[in-house]
């Protein structure tokens, strides 16, 4: 049978699917693209795929997948959506396809309840105080009745809940086949369904913590595959970078600590460890302490240079190695039948080694940097560029690769995630959404407001929130580049919006988006995190504001890094780099909007560089073909007139009249 002829019996107009699955609508791209996937997994090609939003592209692979015949991975870009597939468009394949289909779920080990550490936590003193005595009974009937330990399973218990970091598993203390709990562990018996499934769903976290771990002969935690298949592919840049380098962070120690008190306790050797666990607790305090830190109000890594560990923290760094040492030669020589004891030692010396490392510059091609994130401190060393350690151990393993996502190209070219990736010889293919933007959605670009750089913009800018979110009576996400300006906006509009205020950090962002949607009119105040991967179809959000282009931060010791390796290859990095990266995030901001058909909205940027320097040309090309206004007037227009004859406005069309 032709690939035209097997997608078409599954997606075209008189498809199984279609007579199957009640409401399913076949579109011309999705087809197109199923028939693209399915050749690239056939033909063991390397394909792009730019999936307007709407494509239905979560179909359009996952029954190429299927028709493949292959062993194939697919790599979501959040747990969420693994989550969805997994639960909603898998079981709905299951439906309808001839034969059983068979997937497994796989996530990072910190997803799994690990049975030996709940054990020793339930037996420990913290365990009948406060938080934890209160949980305990909720984990304890979920360690009873989970098939699989995965902590998305356990919604009765918050996200935020400490306690899950002391019962959850991870590679720093798992023991493998040496634990008692072995064949029952739920992380052995995730593995175990993995190794007999065709399809295995997966996050990019784990497919490049794999990747990192995996020598040339195997040994990584996925199984071997055919095919890997990218949903949200333009974050494995980022994401690749992470786990190609090496961090060590004030809570890595302190899980140490936690984990080592708890063996000590169990082997009967508290006592006389307590004086070693206590001295890698000071020494390791007074080293964070010396790192170089953010401006107040700011974020973002900060360089970390060879010499500043010669000149102000070799004796902090000296003192932690020196404890870290005795603590893992007290484990080596107490350790006795303990694996418990003898991991806390090669965890020492693990954290011993990686210290060092970075304050030698990291390994070959690296940048040393320090990031703080409200309590917690790392130092790091990530690579410079991570193209072409894509290009060797994954585009050139020798399976079919595909990459999909709605924003992969800058002014209709795949050039900047190419150059990027480390990519050649590749297919592409680029899909419009079957929305119509024109009609559907106003692109706003105020003219007036200055500089975003300015002073004075801060002011000029909630003004100009404020009037916006008057005229859509709120339903609306205002989207930061930086915690600093989301804080300033969020504290001077609080009192004056009659809508209720939601602010990122103020709940977890999973609770912030329930009570933004249920509420139906609430402003959201957010940064990165809600930039992408945010899906909130409906009237609930019909206005998305973004303050300023968002731009790299030019003094992050990565982006400086990247900038300079540019210039040594005679390429400018602001238009190489900075540019078509904030245009892919830009992009990703618009498409917070537009999720459906019946979807009406508002996308204002409220930075006119975009309009006034020749680089705005670049993201503007980028954008869908939105209506663009550049006066309240004209918006109020577009607003009213879409929103005509829907009886369930009338009371926002009356209320914008006062605007």
């Amino acid at each position: 049978m032709q690939l035209a002829d097997e997608v078409e019996a599954w997606l075209g107009p008189d498809g199984l699917f279609a007579q199957a699955v009640p409401g399913h609508e076949p579109r011309a791209s999705q087809l197109e693209m199923a028939r693209a996937v399915l050749a690239a997994l056939r033909g063991d090609d390397t394909l792009l795929v730019e999936a307007g939003t709407g494509t239905g592209k979560t179909l359009a692979y996952l029954i190429p997948a299927l028709l493949s015949g292959k062993k194939v991975v697919i790599s979501t870009g959040t747990k969420t959506l693994q989550d969805q597939i997994v639960q909603r468009d898998l079981p709905l394949l299951q439906s309808v396809w001839p034969e059983a289909v068979s997937f497994a779920c796989m996530k990072g080990l910190a997803n799994y309840l690990c049975l030996r550490r709940y054990e020793d936590f339930r037996r420990s003193a913290s365990s009948v105080h406060g938080e934890a005595a209160r949980a305990l009974p909720l984990i304890e009937h979920f360690r009873e009745v989970s098939e699989t330990g995965d902590r998305a399973e356990l919604a009765e218990l918050e996200l935020s809940a400490a306690i899950w970091q002391e019962v959850a598993s991870s590679s720093d203390t798992r023991v493998g086949a040496k634990c008692k709990h072995f064949d029952a562990c739920f992380v052995t018996r995730m593995r175990r369904r993995a190794e007999d499934a065709r399809l295995l769903i997966v996050n990019h976290h784990l497919f490049f913590a794999d990747l990192a771990l995996r020598g040339p002969h195997g040994g990584g935690v996925i199984p071997k595959y055919d095919a890997v298949i990218f949903d949200e592919a333009h974050m494995i840049e980022d994401i690749a970078t992470d786990f190609f380098g090496v961090s060590v962070s004030t809570n890595k120690i302190d899980v140490l600590l936690r984990d080592a008190q708890r063996a000590f306790v169990s082997a009967g050797l508290f006592t006389r460890s307590e004086r070693l666990v206590s001295s890698v607790a000071l020494t390791a305090a007074r080293f964070f302490e010396t790192l170089p830190r953010p401006r107040a109000g700011e974020g973002g890594r900060v360089p970390l240079m060879p010499e500043t560990f010669l000149e102000r923290m070799r004796e902090p760094m000296f003192a932690l190695d020196n404890a870290l040492d005795a603590l893992k030669w007290f484990a080596q020589s107490e350790q006795a039948d303990s694996e418990a004891v003898a991991q806390i030692a090669r965890r020492a010396e693990q954290i011993r080694n990686q210290v060092a490392l970075i304050a030698d510059g990291g390994p070959g091609d690296h940048v040393t940097w320090t990031l703080t994130r409200g309590r917690s401190v790392s130092i790091g060393a990530s690579p410079v560029e991570v193209g072409e350690v894509l290009s060797d151990r994954l585009f050139l393993h020798g399976g079919a690769t595909v990459l999909t996502s709605a924003t992969l190209s800058t002014a209709g070219s795949f050039a900047y995630v190419k150059d990027r990736w480390g990519l050649k010889d590749v297919r592409e293919l680029s899909l419009e959404s079957p929305f119509d933007y024109a009609e559907q959605a106003a692109l706003y670009l105020p003219r007036g407001l200055g500089d975003p750089r300015d002073a004075s913009f801060l002011e000029r800018a909630a003004a100009e929130v404020q009037a916006l979110v008057e005229l859509t009576q709120g339903g609306a996400f205002v989207l930061c580049t930086s915690l600093r300006a989301m804080h300033q906006l969020a504290a001077r509009l609080r009192p004056q919006l009659r809508q209720r205020v939601l602010v990122q950090g103020e709940a977890p962002n999973a609770s912030l988006l329930d009570s933004f949607r249920a509420d139906g009119n609430a402003v959201l105040f957010a940064t990165a995190g809600f930039w992408q991967g945010v899906d909130v179809p409906g009237h609930a959000l019909r206005l998305v504001i973004i303050d300023k282009l968002p731009f790299e931060v030019p003094s992050d010791p990565l982006v400086s890094s990247r900038g300079t390796r540019l210039k040594e290859r005679g390429q400018e990095p602001f238009m190489h780099y900075l540019v078509p990266a904030a245009a892919l995030t830009l992009k990703q901001g618009f498409g917070r909007l537009i999720r459906s058909r019946a979807d009406r909205g508002i996308v204002a940027l409220l930075d006119e560089r975009v309009s006034t320097k020749g680089y705005g040309k670049v993201f503007l090309r980028s954008l869908p073909a939105a209506k663009r206004c550049s006066t309240l007037e004209e918006l109020r227009a577009f607003w009213l007139g879409e929103r005509e004859g829907d009886s369930s406005s009338q009371a926002l069309q009356s209320g914008v009249s006062s605007v």
